[in-house]
Formats: structure tokens, C-alpha cells, sequence
């Protein structure tokens, strides 16, 4: 067992135990929290701003006398702000753009049959709101993350939530990166309260028709329940506690890993990390190199407790590494191995992948160009990360000529009558009527000219 990361060997655990390893940790208390959650949008919607000054002063030691950032608090916090870290900002924002701008899904068109054109057209969600977390530590970065896909999509309304410092004002970064956006509105609102706020409105923040961002396991909790409750607002994805699985070989890199781990297990005591590994002399390696990494880091007793809930795994071949790893659906997965790229394809489930020695996952979060909001809790299981396309809906559009009816309306009245919907067979066979009774007059009429 070692000392920071629980040790086991894969072969050795059976159905039960194997279950038990890959559980979350933020899965052990989630009746709790959903409770405690359920009470915060009840009272938000119920109350608006008063609800949000009573949580604020609970959770954040206070609520600032305005929730909306001034225009004079964005000028300050771009002024105070180091030149070094506006630039890497700048910087960040533009390769993220140049990412997503290349991803974007194009409207199509075509004739499906002579007379029938279909079309699918994007049109930009109204009224978006973004979850920046700042609780913990500032997250200038997710503010980019949200803040450029949203308006590449071209979205008219966008409002930013991010919970305020211990003096009520917003974190000089995150409000420069909402700037660099283009995001006028930033309340200085955390927590579920501050995603009651976006989903139902109250007098300070305008109600949201779809809710976007990370967050801890209360964040992902009301983003769940106001997705569910009617008059709430859509959600991007359950985005929660932040966990990374590494797979390496023998040749990898202990510190590399270590520090890969760190870089996880520092978000957040409800972070997990998991390491996969063939070659036992790797994992014993890794142990003693978090020991002497976890001694230079300021947030050293936040991943210690992170790690508590961590695993350390050894498995007989690389190949059952893959197949555990796509069992978990981790949120970030690195692969520490000399034929990294080679193994991409047996990759089924993950938010986003690292290949090889020289791609860290702190790249991703903050400037490589890819979305660094993904998928967590075993979601990348069956979503995606966050893209121009999540800010988007995709409408489709049917334009039918006469002859088109024609060309098609048999097969659709086949359909109705096989499934009894009678006036579906009657919508198309009374314009088929309709047409065959047009034709019968122009003949009737070329005949007596």
C-alpha cells in the first residue's frame, strides 16, 4: 500500500473490488449533496438577489454590495494585471480560437429527391451562462474556454458567473479573460446559487437558456437538477471534480507522471487521479517522486487529501491498461508510453487525450488550443467536450416543390397507414388530391383551347 496512493493489483480484484477501485469520489456523497442543492435553487428562485446576498455571506464570506462587475473594476483589474500574464492570456485566447474556428460545424443543403431540399442551419443560443470557478483558485483559463467558443457561435447574450474574493471584488484574470471575450456581463456570484441565478433570473442576473462551465461536486450537482426542473435552463454536460488516468510504461518518466498527477489532485480534495502501469519499479518510482514534488507545492495539502481517493494500479500488459481506462471514461487521459500514438486507436471513452512524454495535461488547460471543459464522472461514456457546436442549435429545414410531394408522398402515406396516424396519410393525401385536381383542370382547359 503506498503511502499517498492506494496500491492494487488488477488481476487480483475481482467483479466487486474492480467496481469499487474505479468509483468516484464525489459519487460517495451525492444524496447529501443533492439535498443541500435542491434547498439553494429553491430559495434562489424563490428570493433572487436576497437568496444570493444569504449564500454569499454563508459560503463566501460575504456578498459584495453590486453582483454585477463595473466598468471601472474591468479597467482596474486590466491594469493591475502583470503584462506577462495579459500576454498569456492574449496568446491563449488566440490558439483556442484558431482551434475551434477549424472545428466548427457548416450548414449543409441538398436534394434529397427532385423537388425536396433539405437543409440543416445553426442558429447561436440566445441567452448563455457561463460557471467560471474561482473558489479555490481563479480559473482565468475556463473563462476563455467558455468565453471564445460562445462567441464564435455568435451568442447575443452572454453572463458570466464567478464566485467573488474575500473582499467582494472578482479576480483581476478572470474578469481581463471575460474582457478578451467580448463579455460585458460578470456577476460576482459562485457556487449552485450563482447556476439558480443564470437558470431562473432574479432582479441582478437575467435568466439563461442554457448553463456552461465546471465546477465542484455542488456546481455539477445544480447544473444536473436545473436541467431537470421546468422553467430551468439546458446544461453542456455534467462537468464536475476534476481526475486524470495516466497509463505508463517502463520507459516513462517518474516525475513527468508525478507531476501530471499533482496537477490533477491540486484542483480540488474531490479530485481523483489513477495510475495504470505493467512495471512495478514505475510505481514505486512515481510514489517517491510525489513525495518530493508534493514538498514544493503551495497547494500541497488540498492533493494529499485528493490522493487519498487516488489508485495506483498495476495490470499485466498495456493492453489491459486500455481497456481499464476505457472502462473509467476519464475526463483527461495521458498515455506515458513509446507507441502512444499507436495505441490511440484502441481509445473508446475519454474527454480529451495526451500522447506521449512531452504533452502534459496543464497544456490543455490552459493554451495547446483544445476545450479544457470536459466530460467527467464517466460521462465520456457518451459526450464530448465543449465546442462552438455546444453554443449552437441546429435547425433543419424541408422546402417541397409540387413534383417533390409527389416524388415522396407515397412512401410517407405508406408509413402513416402502417403505424395508424391517420391524419399524418390525410396531410400529404389531401395536397396530392389537391394537385391531381389542378392538373385535371389545366388538361380540361388545353383541351377546349
Amino acid at each position: 500500500m503506498s503511502a499517498l496512493m492506494q496500491r492494487y493489483q488488477w488481476s487480483a480484484l475481482d467483479a466487486e473490488q474492480r467496481e469499487r477501485v474505479l468509483r468516484r469520489p464525489a459519487q460517495e456523497t451525492r444524496q447529501g449533496t443533492a439535498e443541500a442543492v435542491a434547498e439553494i435553487l429553491a430559495a434562489v428562485r424563490a428570493d433572487g438577489d436576497a437568496a444570493l446576498r444569504r449564500y454569499g455571506e454563508r459560503f463566501d464570506g460575504g456578498a459584495p454590495e453590486r453582483f454585477a462587475v463595473s466598468e471601472d473594476e474591468f479597467a482596474a483589474a486590466e491594469a493591475g494585471l502583470a503584462p506577462a500574464l495579459r500576454a498569456a492570456i492574449d496568446e491563449a485566447a488566440e490558439r483556442i480560437a484558431a482551434f475551434h474556428q477549424a472545428g466548427m460545424t457548416q450548414p449543409y443543403a441538398l436534394d434529397t429527391a427532385p423537388g425536396v431540399r433539405c437543409e440543416r442551419i445553426l442558429r447561436p443560443i440566445r441567452r448563455v451562462g457561463l460557471y467560471v470557478p474561482a473558489g479555490s483558485a481563479p480559473l482565468p483559463s475556463t473563462a476563455l474556454m467558455l468565453g471564445v467558443p460562445a462567441r464564435l457561435a455568435g451568442c447575443r447574450e452572454i453572463a458570466l458567473c464567478t464566485p467573488p474574493r474575500r473582499d467582494g471584488s472578482a479576480d483581476p484574470a478572470v474578469l481581463y479573460a471575460a474582457r478578451r471575450c467580448g463579455i460585458e456581463r460578470v456577476f460576482k456570484i459562485g457556487g449552485a446559487q450563482a447556476i439558480a441565478a443564470m437558470a431562473f433570473g432574479t432582479e441582478s442576473v437575467g435568466q439563461c437558456d442554457k448553463l456552461f462551465g465546471p465546477g465542484n461536486a455542488y456546481v455539477t450537482e445544480a447544473k444536473r437538477q436545473v436541467a431537470l426542473i421546468e422553467g430551468g435552463a439546458g446544461i453542456d454536460m455534467p462537468a464536475g471534480p476534476s481526475e486524470v488516468l495516466v497509463i505508463a510504461d517502463a520507459g516513462a518518466q517518474p516525475d513527468f507522471v508525478a507531476a501530471d498527477l499533482l496537477s490533477q489532485a491540486e484542483h480540488g480534495p474531490d479530485s481523483q487521479v489513477i495510475l495504470l502501469s505493467d512495471d512495478a519499479g514505475l510505481l514505486d518510482a512515481v510514489d517517491a517522486a510525489l513525495e518530493r514534488q508534493l514538498a514544493e507545492l503551495s497547494r500541497a495539502d488540498t492533493a494529499r487529501i485528493a490522493l487519498q481517493s487516488s489508485r495506483s494500479i498495476r495490470v499485466d500488459d498495456i493492453a489491459t491498461a486500455m481497456q481499464v481506462s476505457n472502462r473509467y471514461a476519464p475526463e483527461h487521459l495521458i498515455l506515458a508510453l513509446r507507441d502512444a500514438r499507436a495505441r490511440l486507436v484502441e481509445v473508446e471513452t475519454a474527454g480529451s487525450v495526451f500522447l506521449g512524454d512531452y504533452a502534459p495535461e496543464a497544456l490543455g488547460d490552459y493554451c495547446s488550443g483544445t476545450n479544457h471543459v470536459l466530460p467527467t464522472s464517466g460521462a465520456a461514456r457518451y459526450a464530448g467536450g465543449l465546442n462552438v457546436a455546444s453554443f449552437q442549435i441546429a435547425i433543419t429545414v424541408q422546402e417541397v416543390q409540387p413534383h417533390g410531394l409527389r416524388a415522396i408522398g407515397g412512401c410517407a402515406m405508406e408509413l402513416a397507414a402502417a403505424e395508424g396516424l391517420d391524419a399524418h396519410f390525410m396531410a400529404v393525401a389531401v395536397r396530392e388530391r389537391h394537385l391531381a385536381r389542378a392538373e385535371e383542370t389545366k388538361g380540361a382547359r388545353s383541351e377546349r383551347a
